[in-house]
């Protein structure tokens, strides 16, 4: 019996419970005919229609966009073959998937096949409610398509006609075939009083028809001929098992049958639906008989896919059914039929029309649960579960997996909450930076933690610890013994107590380890709770090596040690103390693997050298420590570290001392070094169909393109189906007029209301914002629908924000160029001055700017200009025409040279340029508005964080800051592979720095200006670019000032605030403060280009534009891969024009030359041979 047990294995305790449960009728098939939008096929036997689907269905592992209806009763992913080749030949080299297989006959005008496609709601919640009820542990039912197929009165072909005597029996079923979003589902629908024939006439004798699922013929392992691939049989070749058809069922209905047939997982095979238990009331005294238990089997067939067992009939028990000689690949053992009295182990629940049911507990399998192990993991089935395994070549807990050999990053964040010594108040940092990198093949652990302010940065140095446990992770294996991620992998959690002595003070530690992350890291948070003893600023500390036994049991990790560390003084005076370390690490094992008990249960750590340092210039807190697990350890150079491979290889030991390199999973050359293989390049095709390769150190990265998403395996794309009800119109947000419809994933979407209007994005108010004193005091508000204007009072020059007297005002160079050509021209003019005939006249804007398109009162002509007033060459027309200027701001399109394959080109004119984790993206811009349809990305970075992004127009090159190096990258936008750059800045001009974020500079004007995210005093400060005349711009009303822009042509410097939730603009000459934007989310940088602001906000993960002189929001992006965006910046087809002191020449400086209002500074670096020579200079 246990090679006949099903795949994948459910168990199930049967409890025999009478009830009354009716069986299926004709009223509960789905609703079906012309009426309904079927189409019906033609009549006769053996025919077939294609049908295109509008969703790709799943069988087995394939997915198809096609399938073909049989009359024969039964469905196909391929064109069915003569009905020669498969009646009576069952399974067929076909892929097949029959509800009621047989030589069936429609040629009688009265039977008929219809088919349709649906995704009609009431359909598909009618799906959803069926497949649920058949498998209860799916957490997510939505089917998304369904094809409907349904044979009505169809007779068996042969059989008598009218008029013989005899009523020529009929059958009517149904098959539903729906698709989810990685799955596809069979239903089987069959009519107990509807089904009145069981064979069929083939090559002269009645066969039983056939229900199952048949994959056809496959490609062979081991040569290149095709074999039979998986069959999955609900019948048998007893008649008997097609009249259970209507009376048995695996989803708790007679009648009805649902099966899983098809995933985006590799080996997807054919999952039946679990007993589910109707919802009947229970007879009071009904007593419950339990099955005996099921025993273990381990040898499942390879080339065969068992169906369920047939359930117990009323007869005496029959032989078993041997397999056809003349198609041995089909050789399927079936079961035999066996007396009620014995037991069956079976996947069919057991209810009879009127009679019994089965009540059951069943254990989760590989088949649904394959894709919470890791990508370079197995998933094995087991009596009571499921467990992961890496595979050869990688460790760990089959959850997370890493390869032998190559070395582990980690990031995380440290939050704590200290007293030092006998301070009365606690010193506290939130989410410092933690980073760490470990040599697995040495066990060499770094770790190294930014931010740590001098007050407590010498008083951690003791704490080694805190990588301590990374150490015990990756630590370096003895013969026999396992190091921590080995045994229970990235996800655990740490506490830990630090008692020191002699003074007694406590310290706390938690830590959670939360897996590997789509950067390969593994990720930590980590929290600081207590008091420490108090360490001087110019004390170096030194940690003994020490050793310390770990207690393994059932999830939980514990142990104790006692360790010394000595303070040595400038003075030359030395403490030694000592600490006491107590620690329980706890973790979620997998019971199911006896084997993965067999763990010793004590192993030793022994950390053989420890070192630690406080770097006071930069803040960071460093240990590195070298860990080993196991026993003594051994004289083979692979167990004491000192073997020399590359730090990407694994050390495999030999006899004695003897010991091979060999390079990690995803690297090559001969261990002693190794490089890495882009496995992009060298395997075409291998992230599938519809993705795009990404090369990783050690491995790769599949992304699917425009218009896909994965499935829960990772790697298969299918075409993204959700609904987006923002399109469509069927969500419930306010008009468009007050509120955004923003679609988030699958079918869900959130309201927002527009900026001037507040309420729950469902119903939306007006905001009167004059009520909050917008305008400039000197200005009057007029309150309008979502916004406001405002407009200087008269006497008053500006644009409602800013008013100055015009007396005050400091004129624009075409207000001057115009005052001195209307007084040249004024004569006695006394009142209006007025130009002559002939004289030239310039236009400016409300702002006193040039207008781009002049015009000559005189003579008629038409010329653009630029920002200065000059005019551009070629732009001059005649009498009564106007040429076609670019307003400033805005860039003419330029054709340039083509770049390199390495980076994707940029569109002609002006790009938005943003970060998002592994790339930078560019969104051309038309003026001011985003051509969001054309946005692509400019470069693949898949195994970095793009942090900030800047473009360098006079070199073309754009330049990146990434955390995972951390580096400062450049590539360069007319050809050539990214490289990186070693930048270092030293100023010891600007010092007093609390949490610098924002920087950016307006060389034309020699200035700089910053943002400081200091929480106890925020502030936006500027000075020249030499350093001087440092001044504090803003420090009222901040928060967090994250992102910084200044727009040269309005002088305009702005910022977005993620603690005020608001963007700002301020005048550096005038001071003059205004509000664009507020009620945003969380900013992270933000750029200016014409009148609009751009910012990346990383909760909407979008780019939001900003019309700053409007007001209002009026347009976002949603990048198709939703994540953080993090900087932003404009790539310009040449650069803005502009000069300072230092522009010609270099200044006249040998080296540095930093330029100023007035003037500029010549410095000399730090190092140097002595032929430079400091000056100032000023003008």
């Amino acid at each position: 019996m246990g090679s006949f047990l099903p795949s994948p294995v459910v168990w199930i305790h049967l409890l025999v419970l009478a009830v009354s449960v009716s069986c299926l009728s004709r009223s509960d098939l789905f609703d079906y005919g012309v009426q309904f939008g079927d189409q019906v096929l033609e009549s006769g036997t053996d025919i077939s229609q294609e049908i295109t689907l509008d969703q790709s269905l799943y069988f087995f592992d394939g997915r198809f966009d096609t399938v073909y209806v049989n009359t024969n009763g039964f469905v196909s992913t391929a064109k069915p073959l003569a009905e020669s080749e498969y009646l009576g030949n069952m399974p067929a080299s076909f892929s097949i998937i029959a509800a009621f297989l047989g030589d069936l006959d429609t040629s009688d005008g009265i039977g008929k096949v219809y088919v349709r496609q649906d995704t009609s709601p009431d359909i598909l919640q009618k799906i959803a409610e069926q497949i649920s009820q058949a498998f209860p542990n799916e957490d997510e039912v939505e089917p998304t398509h369904a094809v409907i197929v349904t044979w009505e009165k169809v007779a068996p072909q042969g059989a008598p006609e009218r008029g013989d005597g005899s009523i020529k029996q009929r059958n009517t079923f149904q098959l539903v075939l729906t698709s989810m979003e990685m799955s596809t589902y069979a239903i089987l629908l069959y009519p107990k009083d509807d089904i009145q024939f069981f064979s069929t006439h083939i090559e002269g004798a009645n066969e039983p028809v056939e229900a199952g699922f048949s994959k056809g013929a496959i490609k062979s392992w081991f040569s290149w001929n095709s074999v039979q691939g998986p069959y999955y049989r609900i019948t048998t070749d007893d008649e008997d098992s097609i009249k259970d058809l209507t009376e048995l069922t695996n989803s708790g209905r007679p009648g009805l049958w649902v099966y899983e047939i098809g995933s985006s997982a590799p080996d997807s095979s054919i999952t039946p639906g679990q007993v589910v238990t109707p919802e009947e009331d229970y007879p009071p005294d009904e007593q419950e008989t339990p099955f005996p238990e099921i025993p273990s089997t381990d040898n499942p067939s390879l080339n065969w896919q068992p169906g369920p067992l047939h359930p117990p009939h009323f007869q005496p028990e029959k032989s078993e059914i041997q397999p056809k000689a003349s198609n041995p690949q089909a050789s399927n053992p079936q079961p035999p039929h066996q007396t009620r009295s014995q037991p069956i182990y079976s996947q069919v629940v057991i209810v009879f029309c009127l009679l019994i049911f089965a009540v059951f507990s069943y254990f989760e399998t590989c088949s649904n649960n394959r894709q919470k192990c890791s990508h370079f993991a197995d998933c094995r089935d087991y009596a009571s579960g499921y467990c992961c395994h890496c595979k050869p070549g990688f460790y760990g807990n089959g959850k997370d997996c890493v390869a032998d050999g190559k070395p582990q990053r980690m990031n995380g964040k440290v939050s704590g909450r200290l007293y030092v010594g006998n301070m009365t108040s606690p010193v506290e940092f939130a989410n410092n930076d933690l980073h760490s990198y470990v040599v697995a093949n040495d066990g060499r652990a770094y770790v190294a933690i930014s931010s740590i302010p001098d007050s407590i940065g010498p008083s951690l140095q003791p704490l080694a610890s805190l990588g301590g446990v990374i150490g015990w992770a990756f630590a370096l294996e003895q013969p026999g013994y396992e190091n921590g991620f080995s045994i229970i992998g990235g996800v655990f959690t740490r506490q830990a107590e630090v008692t020191f002595q002699p003074g007694g003070e406590k310290l706390t530690i938690s830590q959670e380890f939360k897996g590997i992350d789509e950067h390969d890291h593994l990720v930590v948070t980590t929290q600081l709770e207590g008091q420490i003893p108090q360490v001087p600023p110019s004390a170096t500390v030194e940690i003994d090596r020490y050793s310390e036994i770990y207690q393994y049991s059932s999830n939980l990790i514990t142990s104790s040690s006692t360790r010394e560390y000595t303070v040595s003084l400038p003075d030359g005076f030395v403490h030694t103390r000592s600490y006491l370390w107590r620690q329980s690490i706890s973790f979620q094992g997998c019971p199911h693997n006896d084997a993965a008990l067999s763990v010793p249960s004590s192993q030793q750590l022994s950390v053989d050298q420890v070192f630690v340092m406080y770097d006071a210039t930069d803040q960071l807190i460093r240990y590195a420590m070298s860990n080993k697990i196991g026993g003594t350890p051994q004289q083979n150079p692979c167990f004491t570290g000192r073997h020399g491979c590359d730090t990407n290889a694994a050390c495999r030991p030999g006899q004695g001392t003897q010991f091979t390199c060999e390079c990690a999973t995803g690297f090559t050359g001969d261990g002693r070094a190794c490089y890495d293989v882009d496995e992009c390049r060298e395997t075409p095709g291998i992230c599938g169909a519809h993705a795009i390769c990404n090369n990783q150190p050690g491995t790769f990265r599949c992304e699917c393109i425009e218009g896909y998403q994965f499935t829960s395996d990772g790697h298969t794309c299918i075409l993204d189906h959700p609904i987006d009800h923002c399109q469509r119109g069927t969500h419930d947000c306010d008009v468009p007029e007050r509120a955004r419809c923003t679609y988030t994933v699958r079918s869900s979407y959130i309201c927002t209301c527009l900026p001037g209007f507040s309420g729950d994005g469902r119903a939306c108010q007006d905001i009167d914002e004059c009520q909050t004193a917008h305008c400039h005091r000197d200005a009057i508000c007029y309150n309008t629908q979502g916004s406001f204007t405002c407009q200087c009072r008269p006497g008053f020059h500006g644009d409602g924000f800013r008013c100055t007297s015009e007396s005050e005002r400091e004129k624009t160079r075409c207000e001057r160029h115009r005052e001195e050509a209307l007084a040249a021209t004024s004569g006695g003019h006394f009142f209006h001055p007025r130009p002559s005939v002939g004289q030239y006249v310039p236009t400016c804007d409300s702002y006193g700017a040039y207008e781009p398109t002049q015009c000559h009162a005189g003579t008629g002509q038409c010329w653009c200009v630029d920002r200065d007033g000059q005019e551009i060459p070629g732009s001059r027309t005649g009498p009564g025409s106007r040429p076609m200027c670019f307003e400033h701001g805005v860039d003419p399109p330029i054709v340039g040279p083509t770049p390199s394959p390495e980076v994707s080109p940029l569109a002609p004119g002006t790009n938005l340029l943003f970060a998002q984790s592994g790339k930078i993206e560019h969104i051309p811009l038309d003026g001011n508005n985003m051509r969001k349809e054309e946005t692509k990305t400019l470069l693949h970075l898949p195994d970095r964080v793009v942090i900030a992004v800047a473009f360098d127009c006079e070199e073309k090159m754009v330049y990146w800051s990434d955390i995972t190096q951390p580096s400062i990258s450049r590539a360069s936008m007319q050809g050539g592979q990214p490289t990186n750059c070693m930048i270092f800045f030293s100023w010891s001009s600007i010092i007093d720095l609390t949490n610098p974020r924002a920087i950016v500079a307006d060389p034309a004007n020699g200035r700089l200006y910053w943002t400081d995210w200091n929480r106890d005093s925020p502030k936006i400060e500027m000075s020249n670019m030499d350093g001087t005349d440092r001044t504090i711009l803003v420090r009222e009303d901040l928060q967090l000032p994250n992102g910084l822009t200044f727009d040269p042509y309005s002088r305009q410097l702005c910022w977005a605030d993620a603690g005020a939730h608001k963007v700002e603009c301020i005048d550096q000459y005038t001071h003059l403060r205004r509000k664009v934007l507020d009620e945003i989310q969380y900013p992270f940088a933000i750029i200016s280009y014409g009148r609009n602001l751009y910012y990346t906000d990383w909760r909407r993960e979008a780019v939001v534009a900003v019309d700053r002189v409007a007001v209002k929001e009026v347009d976002e992006f949603l990048p198709q891969k939703r994540s953080r965006t993090y900087g932003i910046t404009t790539s310009y087809p040449h650069c803005p024009q502009g000069e300072n002191y230092c522009t010609r020449g270099n200044g006249g400086c040998s080296h540095l030359c930093l330029p100023r209002p007035g003037g500029f500074t010549c410095r000399c670096p730090d190092v140097g041979d002595g032929s430079c020579v400091e000056s100032d200079r000023s003008f």
